[in-house]
Order: C-alpha cells, then sequence, then structure tokens
C-alpha cells in the first residue's frame, strides 16, 4: 500500500497561528508535534516511510522535509505541485509518481488523506484503514465516512443505502455543506454521514476513473482506458501541470463514479476546522476552559484560552476564544470562529503582513524566528539542522550578534574559521563575509542580533 498525504492547503480558518505563509498542518496543536508529524506518525505502523508521498507545493517544501525530519520519516518522497490545481490534480500527480518513480502496480491500494485531521484511537483507525484497503483492493473508488452525530453545517454529507457484501456502504450521493435546518435532517435520517475527504483505491481504478471522467488531467498523464501507464508521462504531465483542469476530487470521480462506496470511520475524527472544534479536542478543566500556556483563570468557565510566550490573566470570561501569538491576540465569541476568515480577508484589503506572514520562517536549513524588534536592531532565534549550514554570505548596512544556545557551530568570518558551542558567541561586523553550518548530530540554536541602520531581508549578498 502507498500513502499519499495532501498537505499543499494554505487556509487560515486558526488565524492568527494559521497564516497563508504557515498553514494549519504546521501547527502543533495538541502537543510539541505538528499535525503532519502526526499523520505521518498514523501511517508508519502500516507502510514504511518510503512509502508515504507527501504532496505540497514550493512554498512548503521546507515546512515539510523539517517535520519529516523530525518524526523520523526522512524517507518519505516530497512532490512538488508546480501551481496550485486542487485536489484532482494532485492526487493523480502523486499517483502517477507512485506509479513512475516507486513501482506501484495497477493492483496496488493508494490511501489519500489530509494532513490536517486528528484521529485516534491508532489501533481502531488501522481496522477501518484494513476494511477500506480490502473493499478498495476489489475495485471500489472508498471514501470514508464519519457518522454524523451532530448538526454540523461545516462538513459535506455523504447519503448512503444498502451495505454491501464486503461491509461498505453504496453511496447514492454527496451534499454540500447545509443550512442547519437541512443538517438536522441529516442527522435523524440517519444515513448520512460527513465527508471526510479520505480515499482508498488502487492504482488501476484512480487511472481508470480519471480517464473516463477527466480525460484532460489523463491526456496530460498519459492515462487512458486501454493501455497502462506511460513512461516518462510524470516529467511531461509536471511540464504541463498548470493546463490541468482546478478541480477537487469529489467533483472530479467521487460525484460521478459508479464504482464509489462508503466505509464508516468509527474513530474520533476532527477536522480542526475552526477554534470551536478546537476547543472540541483540547482537554477541559472542572470549569469547561481550554487552556495553553501561562494561563490565570479567575471566575472563568468555557472558554479556549492559548497563549504562547505571555502570561494571559482571565477575569470573568464566559465562552470566550483567546488566542495569543507573537504578533497577534485574537478574542471571540465561541460560535463565532468561522467569522475568524472576515478578519483574515480584511487584513489584506489593508494590505497588513499578518494576513500571510509568520514571525516563524523555514529555510532548507532550520527555521529563523523573530523575537524581538526596533529602532536600528532586530532580534531571531535560529535554528539549524544537523549536517546543514547557510550560504556564505555579507551584509552591508548591518553586523550580527550571535549568541549559541545549544549544538556546535562552524562560523566562517573572514579568514577565520571558528568552532564555538553552547555559551559562545561571536560577533560579524559589516561587509565581512561569514557562513554558519551545524556539523554537530543534534540541532544548532543561537539568538541572533541584527544591529545597523537598515535592516532588510534584501541586504545579503550571497557568494
Amino acid at each position: 500500500m502507498k500513502v499519499v498525504i495532501l498537505a499543499g492547503g494554505g487556509g487560515s480558518r486558526l488565524f492568527p497561528m494559521s497564516r497563508q505563509a504557515y498553514p494549519k498542518q504546521f501547527l502543533a496543536l495538541e502537543d510539541e508535534r505538528s499535525l503532519l508529524a502526526h499523520t505521518v506518525a498514523r501511517y508508519l505502523p502500516l507502510v514504511a516511510a518510503e512509502d508515504i508521498v507527501v504532496v505540497t507545493n514550493e512554498r512548503y517544501r521546507y515546512h515539510v522535509e523539517n517535520e519529516l525530519a523530525e518524526c523520523g520519516a526522512q524517507a518519505a518522497h516530497v512532490v512538488l505541485e508546480p501551481v496550485g490545481r486542487n485536489t484532482a490534480p494532485a492526487i493523480a500527480l502523486a499517483v502517477a509518481y507512485c506509479a513512475e518513480r516507486l513501482g506501484a502496480a495497477a493492483d496496488e491500494v493508494v490511501l489519500v488523506a489530509a494532513a490536517d485531521h486528528i484521529i485516534r484511537p491508532q489501533a481502531e483507525f488501522e481496522h477501518c484503514v484494513a476494511q477500506a484497503s480490502a473493499v478498495a483492493a476489489q475495485g471500489a473508488f472508498v471514501t470514508f465516512g464519519i457518522p454524523a452525530t451532530a448538526p454540523e453545517t461545516g462538513y459535506g454529507y455523504i447519503e448512503t443505502a444498502e451495505v454491501t457484501d464486503n461491509g461498505s456502504y453504496v453511496v447514492c450521493s454527496f451534499k454540500e455543506k447545509p443550512d442547519l435546518a437541512t443538517a438536522k435532517q441529516y442527522v435523524a435520517a440517519g444515513n448520512y454521514y460527513w465527508n471526510s475527504g479520505m480515499f482508498a483505491f488502487t492504482v488501476g481504478t484512480l487511472q481508470g476513473e480519471i480517464a473516463a471522467y477527466e480525460p484532460e488531467i489523463a491526456a496530460l498523464l498519459g492515462w487512458h482506458t486501454d493501455r497502462d501507464l506511460a513512461a516518462g508521462s510524470l516529467v511531461y504531465a509536471r511540464e504541463h501541470f498548470s493546463e490541468m483542469p482546478d478541480i477537487s476530487i469529489d467533483y472530479a470521480v467521487a460525484e460521478r463514479s459508479q464504482r464509489v462506496r462508503m466505509v464508516p470511520l468509527t474513530c474520533y475524527w476532527n477536522d480542526i476546522g475552526s477554534w470551536d472544534a478546537m476547543y472540541d479536542v483540547l482537554p477541559k478543566d472542572d470549569s469547561g476552559n481550554a487552556l495553553r500556556g501561562d494561563i490565570l483563570p479567575l471566575d472563568c468557565k468555557d472558554s479556549l484560552i492559548i497563549g504562547r510566550d505571555r502570561l494571559i490573566a482571565g477575569i470573568g470570561l464566559d465562552d470566550l476564544l483567546v488566542v495569543e501569538t507573537d504578533d497577534v491576540v485574537l478574542v471571540a465569541r465561541r460560535g463565532e470562529s468561522q467569522r475568524v476568515k472576515e478578519v483574515v480577508q480584511r487584513l489584506k484589503k489593508l494590505g497588513r503582513k499578518e494576513a500571510v506572514e509568520h514571525t516563524t520562517v523555514y529555510h532548507a536549513w532550520g527555521t529563523s524566528q523573530i523575537v524581538g524588534r526596533g529602532q536600528g536592531y532586530l532580534m531571531k532565534k535560529v535554528r539549524v539542522l544537523p549536517g546543514k549550514e547557510l550560504t556564505l554570505q555579507m551584509h552591508y548596512h548591518r553586523s550580527e550578534h550571535w549568541v549559541f544556545l545549544r549544538g556546535t557551530a562552524r562560523v566562517v568570518r573572514g579568514e577565520e574559521t571558528l568552532m564555538l558551542h553552547e555559551g559562545e558567541s561571536v560577533f560579524i561586523p559589516q561587509t565581512v563575509q561569514h557562513q554558519l553550518a551545524n556539523p554537530g548530530r543534534i540541532p544548532l540554536e543561537l539568538i541572533e542580533v541584527q544591529i545597523g541602520t537598515y535592516i532588510g531581508e534584501d541586504d545579503i549578498e550571497r557568494f
């Protein structure tokens, strides 16, 4: 079995923690691991890391590679979408990669999952995957349905009919996100499930269904109903990816195919589509408060309060959402978190960087995080992964002071090469060529203080 994880989305429903440049799948919400890392770890008991393919875009490449390293899955494959073209082209490209580069046969099962869902417990999840894999091996296009226990208006629904011999359900129709009255009717009917966005099928099944319903995609991949995958089609498809239709796998195949079957995902599932959903996931205190960070609640109840670096003291808060990041504090009434997208839209209209940028930036070598700034100075916390190095560079308008917190650093400064360790520091004057590297086996962490009349990312000359 091959596992395809879709990690290219750039949504901002969890603003301010999630931004366009740092979307939900990279957030650590339950513990120190990101949602993407949890997703990868969820499949490692089922397949080897070499059988996992993460689909993302160029903007998130280093985010993904860092997360794979963090969860010990460096051997997983990263497929980059040349441009955003929704889930049908992304899945087709990933399946072409599995066939052409990983040697997946036409009868091998491919499981498609989102990178940002919470699913537990593991044993029950593995049981559902085994059932879906067995149904897919029989030629079905399998979707996972979540038993609709409440009239949720933020989910699409799957209408099912009778149960088949293999335990899957015949799918009658897919329903768009309903209004509350319609959602209540769905739940009362008892044969409607939430659409999880997870699928299972064989390589050959997807090839045939795409050829039948989306011939434009099939043509660019060399997929035709009368022959196998064409050698070299992956390179051609990437070069012409922008010509593919912008369409979801639901519209492209699931809602049109005669092979669709539904397998219930009976374990706990949450797509964390809002801060209200996040409140449901986190553990509560005796007053119903979900708290993360340094929080002091006085007479507060049924509230979500998430802090980062500051003490947050709440007094008499009922049914509120409070989320603090380095540069934004969000306060909303519980039940109103779907309106966060209105905040993001307003910020974009105002040209505010907070709508897009995050204080943490991912690089090929690690991460940098702004921790303080003022007139003539900027402070960053820098993390360099083992074996990685920055480019040899020089600045015309600023000097830098590096204070090492953890690990071993190799520093080139002019004609010197220095080996420095935690507790030591080095000064880099203006117009002096320098380079930072981590020759060790653990991450290198340091505080970088930039001082100068002009501090901008464009004041870098690389050699």
